[in-house]
């Protein structure tokens, strides 16, 4: 049975206006049959580094062969290059503007084009509106099946954008890390990767320090946590991720991305992995 194309879209747009919309009619004008999801429309404007955690935390329960169309784009109309690339068995389309850091260091990167061919644009090119104008186009032609290389010229991965990522480090015997995303309900994401946070959460004498807090609770499920107090548990991104039961934990601490977060008690000799070396 021949699969059906897969097109799924990440943006800043909202859903107040047409944007979204006319996007979608330009790539089934192209691509009738491909099947389109809503990743998310609803990242804070121009906001690039959330953008690239959330595909970072989506992107791979997507089946082989899904396009994704990337568009938080303040540098819309400027210098920077629109892209496509092939990662993971997965097409990402987007600016190059950091967007794509998380996938970058997370999977070879198979192919990278610039989308400098004009045949897969649409006729007339707005300076604020490259994804109608170029990045949907692209998008409904891969799902249809042309070869990357047919939709801009090739160029080396290693030269595409990519964000700082905050990582982990030691401080003598603390571990520091920082608030990578706040979602909807107000639960506060960090930077302490899998590996990290099931040695957090096995240490019984384990406390966390933000925004003047002190939490010591860590429970596996939502409803396990102590009422009206913040607490630690694994998210579904692995990541260690501080919340509050029924509430939000941002509000309640005043915290939000980059916000410091020092893990004490656990012992540096036995997870070493845990952080980089400071400094």
């Amino acid at each position: 049975m021949k699969s059906i194309p897969l097109v799924a879209l990440l943006t800043d747009f909202g859903t107040r206006d047409g944007y979204v919309g006319v996007m979608k009619g330009v790539m089934l004008g192209i691509a009738p049959d491909v099947r389109l999801v809503d990743l998310t429309h609803e990242i804070p404007p121009q906001d690039v580094r959330a953008a690239a955690w959330v595909l970072h935390t989506s992107w791979r329960s997507f089946p082989g062969g899904t396009v994704f169309l990337c568009v938080v784009d303040p540098g819309v109309g400027t210098g920077r290059r629109p892209v496509a690339l092939r990662a993971g068995g997965r097409f990402f389309v987007g600016p190059d503007n950091g967007l794509f850091s998380y996938v970058l260091a997370d999977t070879p990167v198979e192919r990278t084009v610039v989308l400098d061919k004009a045949l897969y644009h649409l006729p007339t090119l707005s300076a604020t509106f490259h994804g109608r104008d170029i990045f949907a186009p692209a998008a409904a032609h891969l799902a249809r099946g042309i070869l990357l290389d047919a939709a801009g010229t090739p160029v080396d991965p290693e030269s595409l954008v990519r964000l700082p990522l905050s990582q982990p480090e030691w401080q003598e015997d603390a571990l520091l890390g920082h608030v990578l995303h706040s979602d909807r309900f107000g639960n506060l994401i960090t930077d302490f990767g899998p590996a990290c946070t099931d040695a957090i959460l096995a240490t019984p004498e384990m406390s966390m320090c933000i925004a003047g807090e002190t939490i010591r609770e860590h429970c596996r499920t939502f409803v396990e946590g102590p009422e009206e107090q913040p607490f630690a548990l694994r998210d579904s991104s692995g990541h260690l991720m501080i919340a509050v039961r029924g509430g939000s934990a941002a509000e309640l601490l005043g915290a939000g991305v980059g916000e410091a977060v020092i893990v004490l008690g656990l012992e540096r000799d036995a997870y070493p992995t845990c952080g980089q070396p400071a400094g």
